[in-house]
């Protein structure tokens, strides 16, 4: 069962910057979207159905991330082929995703499923869908 509180991470972006959970605690929401691959299709989809509602979440004092495993290369290849206005998480160990629900078994595999999680400003989780969730629905439960 997930937690209602939000497990704390830090974790590196694509540039190298740590970014924090509680950097944002009393300030901003914040959509984590756990996918499993940079730069496949439906990835791609969604991360960029994001891109382009960006300055939505923005006026709804909504920071959003990518997680997954991908390192930094792979992250800002990514983040520069979609023009994504928002940070790439590395999660090499997989260890913040499972904390989040956002992990499943493939044979002797654990692999990233995707899942959409908002924390709010005081460190809750409010949503959590797997898969891959119209903007509206988050849009939502943060407005």
């Amino acid at each position: 069962m997930l937690p209602t509180f939000a497990p704390s991470f830090s974790l590196p972006d694509q540039n190298g910057n740590l970014v924090s959970l509680s950097d944002f605690k009393g300030k901003k929401n914040v959509l984590l979207v756990f996918y499993p691959g940079d730069a496949t299709p439906g990835c791609t989809m969604q991360l960029s159905a994001l891109r382009d509602d960006f300055s939505k979440l923005a006026a709804l004092d909504t920071v959003v991330f990518g997680v997954n495993h991908g390192d930094a290369q792979s992250h800002a290849t990514f983040v520069k082929k979609c023009s994504l206005p928002f940070p790439l998480l590395t999660d090499a160990y997989k260890k913040v995703s499972a904390r989040y629900g956002a992990t499943k078994k493939l044979f002797k595999l654990t692999i990233i499923k995707r899942t959409v999680v908002v924390v709010n400003t005081d460190g809750n989780i409010i949503y959590f869908k797997h898969g891959m969730p119209k903007n509206a629905e988050i849009f939502k439960v943060i407005s």
